[in-house]
């Protein structure tokens, strides 16, 4: 396995990262430490099978060991703000946080289904195998996840039910 290949998939690594924890500063150490393992591991990785599949195992095991583990707290103190790309009104702008709030609603192993599948584009069949579950789990998890996707949303949609007070 050649570096070229690794440094090639780490768009795709960190897109992944960032939609599954959150922030980025934390997204970047997620895919840190993938690196560092699947470096040290390198001879675990089996030619000619599919390698963002063998990278996104590594970084989904690492999110397991992290979630365990208990962390302390942190209040960030760089005062940069990452701005999102968006279309140009503030309505996008509006809808791309409520995505993001109704995503880090769902339970983590819906929410890595869904990201996967909707975000990276991955089959099933890669999904499975880069979660290192059945095929069938990932369909039901992923309509588990739509369907609360869905809830979330729609909760969010509806006006709220105003009276006249006089």
């Amino acid at each position: 396995m050649d570096s070229r290949a690794i440094l090639a998939e780490l768009p795709r690594l960190r897109r992944y990262a960032r939609a599954l924890v959150g922030s980025r500063e934390a997204a970047d150490d997620l895919v840190q430490d993938t690196l560092e393992r699947a470096w040290s591991r390198v001879s675990q990785w089996q030619p000619g099978s599919d390698l963002r599949s063998w990278l996104l195992s590594i970084m989904h095991n690492l999110r397991i060991d992290q979630t365990r583990r208990p962390t302390l707290a942190v209040t960030p103190i760089d005062d940069e703000v990452l701005e999102l790309p968006t279309r140009a009104t503030q309505m996008d702008r509006i809808e791309l946080r409520e995505l993001e709030a109704a995503l880090s609603c769902l339970p983590e192993e819906q929410r890595a289904v869904v990201l996967l599948v909707a975000l990276e584009d991955m089959s099933y069949a890669e999904v499975a195998a880069t979660l290192n579950i059945p095929a069938g789990t990932v369909m039901s998890r992923l309509a588990r996840g739509r369907e609360r996707l869905r809830r979330v949303l729609d909760a969010r949609s509806k006006p709220a039910q105003l009276r006249v007070v006089r």
